[in-house]
């Protein structure tokens, strides 16, 4: 079974979901996506998480991020389990949950893990960019919900340093300071970065963020 890895193009394929029949690619289209997996539907923990994903919509879209979820029940499953969700969770499902009744996709992007479980999908997360190559990996065990701000948080990193030449560090979150990225010399950064920066240790500088205006 094939791993992904990080920088991988993110494995097309087509799939019924509660949206119609989707192209992931072509669904995809400029888009930045997120696709993420539940073990089960009428499940507790799922329950929550795709009903925080409906709530949290506006907040992926600002972003250029498409959600799309899947599991292994079928298409009619799903259809009833998003009546539950959108009464339980005081929502709308707006977002297309795929029924991967064949595994196709699950084994495609190695969502089941036997030690977990032979059956159901763990609750794998792909982010991926809008060249279609996958930017992060995260899997949860089935116990455990997902922090949807933090796949936010993780978001706007990966955008800003996609297109300007800085990392975020720990615990940043949009709008604080960033690092100089290593590869830029200390003599060349008043060049790139006009806002300044502070330099703690030659490897070690700190600028503003760049995409913001202030």
């Amino acid at each position: 079974m094939a791993t992904i890895r990080l920088g991988d193009t993110a494995p097309n394929f087509t799939a019924m979901s509660t949206e119609g029949v989707i192209n992931f690619h072509e669904w995809l289209g400029d888009s930045w996506g997120i696709l993420f997996s539940h073990p089960a539907d009428y499940t507790p923990v799922c329950t929550t998480e795709l009903g925080t994903v409906a709530r949290y919509m506006s907040r992926f879209q600002k972003r250029n991020v498409k959600v799309v979820a899947l599991s292994v029940d079928g298409i009619e499953s799903h259809y009833g389990w998003v009546k539950d969700i959108n009464e339980t969770q005081h929502t709308t499902v707006n977002f297309p949950i795929i029924a991967d009744e064949d595994r196709k996709v699950s084994e495609l992007y190695d969502m089941i893990h036997p030690n977990a479980s032979d059956k159901f999908t763990v609750r794998s997360v792909f982010i991926i960019g809008d060249d279609k190559k996958v930017k992060l990996t995260i899997t949860y065990p089935a116990s455990t919900g997902r922090n949807f701000d933090e796949l936010l948080r993780v978001i706007d990193s990966l955008q800003l340093t996609a297109y300007h030449k800085v990392a975020t560090p720990a615990n940043w979150v949009n709008g604080d300071d960033c690092v100089v990225s290593p590869s830029i010399a200390t003599e060349d950064i008043p060049a790139i970065f006009p806002k300044g920066f502070r330099e703690i240790k030659p490897y070690l500088r700190i600028t503003p963020q760049p995409n913001l205006d202030k």
